[in-house]
């Protein structure tokens, strides 16, 4: 009888309840909205807002940076010839993720990129010869930290037909020279944009034949780029000088190098930093640049003995591939005492830079068909335990806070240190013992030419500078002459032939 009467009760509350859900428009397993009064939207989502008075011809001050003033970027595939002027283009790809297909078969891919390379590679001196006379002339007396390379005279850079002096190119100012089109430092795009990676310099190649490409080489004679192999710095043993003795450190040498030097932390660290993994397009796989399958790349082989060896890839940050900038290979001299490891992103230590370091181009889906690397946290942590002792090279001119010392300084050095303080406004962004203030700048640049603004970019540290030509991110800047040349016409500082000498002659000291 009781359990009778429990069942008529709980037929009852369930009629009720189905007969309260249809007066409400509650429907289980069915989604609801808005429309439909009385219900929870805490799991609704609703339609974007889309403002009415949206204007698509409003370009934000852009002006010819604007992407409708811009050309389309060219639709090309994997390996096939891209504008040098990448700069004058704009817009979005087909998608942000790449694949491990290759757009023939293996052989017609080989083929074809050995065929055409000599070709390419012609066009790609005409074009370099233009922008730049790589003359040769070395400044008197003055050579990198390795005592054995010497330091490359400027600038480089052709200054426009009918301009004599840089002075009257400085003179004419950003608008006309804009309208003109003669601005001689306009980005500079990799030879083969659209494959891009990285590409190695001669000297390197020499050694490393395995790392030689069949579709592009090095755009820059090998006197432009750092000494090789460079000397390692390192803050633990200041009393060692190059602790490399002038030998490229490699995952063959390194124990014997380093036993009893360094923690074992350090050493497995540095074993790493030296141990090849494959990349896009450095691999065993069919998807790659080399004749012959290869083990990868490894950090060293950019950034050898800790510092750089002059190669260039594409920095990972952006979409499409044809939108990514340059990028020459920086030193991780001293990065021990910055926070900005990146030149657009946010990595802010050197433990995050060893996990994060793309060699897949920014597109980790490749890596599962490639192979990952797959650092495990405490081994990233040992790399940069490594790349937080690699230290910046001796300065004798300079005073423990980074002054120069009036009795070893000359005067043009001088001159040139009080127009880094004041005139040429260089310490506004460059201060404190790796003469970097840690943050981003947008220089504008493209006040100069029509063109792609490059937007903000990281300040990159001064000390030891003559041992990395060439300059700025892309490279653009083959001497430090021509940087100097740069920001007085990018910054408009009115600089006298004899200040940019005495400026150049200061950064010398650093």
């Amino acid at each position: 009888m009781r359990r009778s009467l429990r069942m008529l009760v709980f037929l009852v509350l369930i009629t009720f309840i189905g007969f309260f859900a249809a007066l409400t428009g509650f429907q289980v397993g069915q989604a609801q909205g808005p429309d439909r009064p009385g219900v929870d939207l805490h799991m609704y989502q609703g339609r974007p807002m889309v403002a009415a008075d949206y204007d698509p011809d409003y370009d934000y001050g852009l002006g010819d940076g604007h992407i409708s003033k811009l050309e389309p970027y060219p639709e090309c595939d994997k390996g096939y010839r891209t504008p040098f002027d990448l700069w004058k283009y704009a817009g979005r790809g087909a998608s942000s993720y790449t694949t491990t297909e290759l757009p023939m078969p293996w052989d017609e891919w080989l083929k074809m990129n050995r065929d055409r390379k000599p070709d390419l590679m012609k066009d790609v001196r005409e074009y370099m010869s233009g922008r730049y006379d790589f003359s040769g002339t070395t400044i008197p007396g003055v050579m990198m930290s390795g005592g054995r390379k010497p330091v490359m005279a400027g600038p480089v850079a052709r200054l426009p037909k009918g301009i004599k002096t840089w002075e009257e190119l400085a003179d004419m100012g950003p608008d006309k020279i804009r309208k003109e089109g003669i601005f001689p430092y306009v980005p500079l795009a990799h030879p083969l944009h659209s494959t891009a990676h990285m590409v190695f310099p001669e000297n390197w190649l020499v050694n490393h034949p395995e790392h030689r490409r069949i579709d592009v080489d090095h755009d820059f004679p090998d006197a432009y780029l750092p000494e090789f192999p460079p000397p390692l710095f390192l803050t633990t043993h200041k009393e060692l000088g190059d602790v490399s003795k002038g030998e490229e450190i490699t995952i063959g040498n390194y124990f014997e190098m380093f036993d009893g030097l360094l923690t074992p932390e350090q050493m497995e660290g540095l074993k790493e930093l030296l141990r090849p993994s494959p990349t896009t397009w450095f691999n065993h796989t069919t998807h790659r640049v080399t004749a012959e399958a290869s083990a990868g790349v490894s950090c060293m082989a950019c950034h050898v003995n800790g510092h750089t060896n002059g190669a260039f890839e594409l920095a990972p940050d952006s979409r499409p591939n044809l939108a990514r900038l340059r990028m020459d290979t920086p030193s991780m001299r001293g990065n021990y005492n910055m926070m900005q490891l990146s030149s657009k992103r946010s990595i802010r230590s050197m433990d995050h830079f060893a996990e994060v370091e793309e060699y897949f181009d920014g597109d980790q889906s490749i890596a599962a068909a490639i192979g990952p690397r797959a650092h495990q946290k405490q081994v990233a942590n040992r790399m940069g335990d490594f790349n937080g002792i690699i230290d910046f090279p001796p300065a004798p001119k300079l005073d423990p806070l980074g002054r120069l010392k009036k009795d070893k300084a000359n005067e043009s050095e001088l001159r040139g240190e009080a127009l880094f303080q004041g005139k040429a406004q260089c310490s506004q962004c460059h201060y404190g013992p790796a003469f970097t203030d840690d943050y981003m700048h947008d220089l504008q640049v493209e006040r100069f030419y029509s063109g792609r603004p490059e937007g903000p970019i990281k300040t990159f540290a001064l000390r030891g500078i003559k041992d990395s030509p060439p300059y700025l991110h892309d490279g653009r800047l083959p001497t430090l002459d021509d940087t100097v040349e740069f920001f007085n016409l990018v910054l408009e500082l009115d600089l006298t032939a004899q200040e940019k000498d005495d400026l150049v002659a200061y950064l010398l000291c650093l």
